[in-house]
């Protein structure tokens, strides 16, 4: 490594080297906002600071001490997205909105995580979730117009961004990728059975982890399996995730075992996960119960749950909306192989 790769961030022959991706960040954030605008979004601001972080059992927030005038103090949380707050403002009367702003996420560093990132996240009310997708195929091609590059690279992996995507559900992928029909491990209603899916790894020759819960098993052919074949030569839209493995999303009608849940993936880097919003209030609080049992039983805690939300989702319309990562997409927009490169100033180790 030079001398200018071992410096601080600040040093002004390091920041020279950045600059150039930096500079390039700076471009894709106007062209993003020069997009929004022209689309009627309104840009919000979310507080950062909040009662509950999110409800997702794998998700780990940065916990904080709010302290009143009186001396006291009231557990707080950063939030992991501006999701629940922008979900009010949709049940408010707003109907084009977009935040893109700081959202903090604990034990994830690593050269595509960061425990302070950027968040794009979006909402359009009374549209489909396909009409999303398409927004979000759009910014990852402005990304790529802004910088000029041809070709998406992450390690060695190859993307063109300016190709038609590929689509495909989550049942297709497991089919395809892993030999396992995921949709016969569980019932009509979308409840999973563990042992069907520990028997279709059997089958197809994949070891058994200690943890044989569905959810684990799901994730550990999605990881092993799945992903590494996704996003490569041309993004690909993973879509229709199991309705127990989509916490805020909707059931697809006609099919209550898989959701309007996609993600987005290029050259082996996901970008996106986005949804056809769920605004059933009853239905919200039983999965985030379920969700908050499981991160108890797996990381001994749990968040608590924004009951506000749960009200505003009595009045929120039928939307969809997406959650990107701003500074992943810089990253293979300029060719960053680390996500420390196309920050400002990362936080400190």
């Amino acid at each position: 490594m030079t001398a200018s790769q071992t410096s601080p961030w600040w040093h002004p022959d390091r920041h020279a080297d950045r600059r150039p991706a930096l500079l390039a960040r700076a471009r894709i954030e106007a062209r993003v906002r020069g997009w929004l605008a022209e689309r009627d979004f309104l840009v919000v601001d979310p507080p950062g600071l909040q009662r509950s972080p999110g409800n997702e059992a794998h998700l780990h927030a940065f916990g904080t001490q709010m302290i009143g005038n009186d001396g006291v103090g009231q557990g707080m949380y950063l939030h992991t997205s501006p999701e629940f707050t922008m979900k009010k403002l949709l049940a408010a009367g707003e109907t084009r909105i977009a935040s893109l702003q700081h959202v903090w996420r604990n034990r994830e560093r690593s050269a595509l995580h960061h425990p302070e990132f950027t968040m794009l996240e979006w909402y359009r009310a009374g549209a489909p979730y396909e009409t999303i997708i398409a927004d979000t195929l759009a910014m990852i091609r402005l990304a790529a117009e802004v910088t000029g590059i041809r070709q998406f690279e992450f390690r060695d992996r190859v993307c063109d961004p300016l190709a038609v995507a590929e689509r495909i559900s989550v049942a297709e992928a497991f089919e395809r990728f892993a030999g396992i029909d995921l949709l016969a491990t569980m019932d009509a209603d979308g409840v999973p059975d563990d042992a069907a899916l520990a028997e279709q790894l059997l089958r197809v020759g994949m070891a058994l982890p200690e943890d044989r819960r569905w959810s684990y098993l799901f994730t550990h052919v999605l990881v092993e399996k799945v992903e590494p074949a996704l996003g490569n030569g041309r993004v690909t839209v993973l879509d229709r995730y199991p309705a127990c493995e989509a916490a805020l999303a909707r059931r697809v009608p006609g099919d209550h075992r898989v959701s309007e849940r996609f993600e987005v993936y290029a050259a082996g880097v996901e970008l996106a996960n986005g949804f056809g919003e769920l605004t059933d209030a009853a239905e919200q609080r039983v999965r985030f119960e379920a969700e908050m049992a499981e991160k108890r039983r797996i990381y001994g805690e749990r968040y608590p749950i924004d009951e506000d939300f749960l009200a505003a989702l009595e009045f929120m319309p039928e939307a969809s909306g997406v959650a990107l990562g701003f500074d992943r997409l810089v990253m293979l927009a300029t060719g960053a192989q680390r996500i420390e490169a196309v920050l400002w100033a990362p936080v400190a180790e």
